[in-house]
């Protein structure tokens, strides 16, 4: 037997305004039926087809060290470094800049969430092959 993931949990200051960012950055969305509104110490967001879900719970205590687990970003209709620059006018900060580091054309950006929580941005699909591909239905 095994088991499969429900949905990543993130821990928030403000459930609602995290759940927010995300479903704009994403292009994910809210349950119609259930809508996240503010104060509510949970909200959760769905990917296009419902398979993929985020759910923000609210903690009394703020981010203090690296998250132990994080997200992995893949622009899907532009560059890295156009990505890159659309998250910074959305309000992500850069952490550590990967770009480069193993050659001209690779890397990674290391980026904050409004809450200073880490995820990076890849490379898209058209800037390097897939090496997962073969796994994709």
């Amino acid at each position: 037997m095994t088991s499969r993931i429900s949905h990543t949990t993130v821990d928030s200051r403000d459930a609602h305004a995290q759940s927010v960012w995300w479903a704009e950055v994403l292009g994910w969305s809210q349950d119609p039926e259930d809508p996240n509104e503010p104060g509510h110490e949970e909200c959760m967001i769905f990917a296009p087809g419902g398979r993929q879900r985020l759910l923000f719970i609210e903690v009394p205590e703020a981010k203090r060290v690296k998250n132990r687990i994080h997200l992995d970003l893949v622009p899907t209709d532009r560059t890295r470094d156009e990505e890159v620059d659309r998250l910074l006018d959305h309000g992500a900060t850069v952490h550590e800049d990967h770009r480069g580091i193993y050659g001209e054309g690779t890397g990674w950006v290391t980026m904050r969430d409004p809450e200073g929580n880490e995820f990076c941005v890849l490379r898209s699909e058209s800037e390097r092959p897939d090496p997962y591909a073969h796994l994709v239905d």
